[in-house]
């Protein structure tokens, strides 16, 4: 298992464009990014997830185009892009604009899809847990195949992350296209999840410490961040919803990350 030893320990913060007014979600990604955070993601959904669920609620790319302008250092991107709400080619060419309008901060964050509401709501066929990682298995060598295509390309290879913990295809498409395969769950599910994103590695012939691991996390990083940095863990993400969002804790994983990168 790869210990994730020689990556230095980044902070990401998931702002989620929810119940709140654009001023407080810009003026909250400046703050983190003022205080240090590595990361500033948002969130690829049409309504809030927690709360109010037809309450206050941002899109994602627009945000994120206006985040390229509106921060200078952290790099920005989604966790994660839906991939079933825009065709392949066309998210390509978002995220190579993105990438130079921001410098060459953008993550490309994908995932297959999960929240029906956003479906029916907009008129996306739903369909089933496997088409939509099936689809999403189809779009990402389109993503980069047009990424390849585009005229001006992007600045840098653009960092594709991959978001979910399911271990027969997702932890596969991880193995195969990702730079960063984000995750949830304790320590003792993030050890497993390793273990297998580790043999469809092992299977494919790829170096499993090419991919750098993210979680999301939820807690004081006293006893929790040790347990995942062992697990090979080196990104951590703190989530924060509106509309007042708390940063304390945020503050608390880049003091720990501080201490680590010494």
């Amino acid at each position: 298992m790869s210990t994730g030893k020689n990556r230095p320990v980044r902070i990401g913060l998931q702002l989620q464009p929810q119940h709140a007014d654009y001023t407080a979600i810009r003026a909250t990604a400046s703050a983190a990014e003022d205080l240090g955070v590595d990361i500033v993601f948002n969130w690829d959904h049409f309504y809030p997830l927690y709360g109010d669920p037809d309450g206050k609620h941002f899109e994602c790319w627009t945000m994120l185009g206006a985040w390229a302008e509106s921060t200078s250092r952290a790099e920005i991107g989604a966790l994660v892009t839906c991939n079933s709400y825009r065709n392949p080619d066309l998210l390509a060419d978002m995220a190579r604009t993105v990438d130079h309008i921001s410098g060459g901060r953008l993550i490309l964050g994908i995932g297959s899809g999960w929240f029906e509401k956003d479906y029916t709501e907009y008129g996306y066929p739903f369909g089933t847990k496997g088409s939509r990682l099936d689809d999403l298995a189809e779009a990402l060598p389109r993503i980069e195949d047009r990424l390849a295509k585009l005229n001006p390309p992007p600045t840098r290879r653009i960092p594709i992350l991959i978001g979910g913990g399911g271990e027969k295809k997702t932890l596969r498409l991880v193995a195969k296209h990702a730079d960063i395969w984000h995750g949830f769950g304790d320590p003792d599910t993030v050890a497993r999840k390793v273990r297998v994103l580790d043999g469809h590695c092992a299977d494919l012939a790829r170096d499993p410490a090419e991919i750098e691991r993210s979680v999301g996390v939820g807690d004081v990083p006293d006893e929790l961040g040790p347990q995942l940095l062992e697990l090979g863990v080196t990104q951590f993400t703190v989530g924060v919803g509106g509309p007042d969002y708390d940063l304390e804790l945020l503050r608390k994983w880049i003091a720990w990350r501080d201490k680590q990168n010494g």
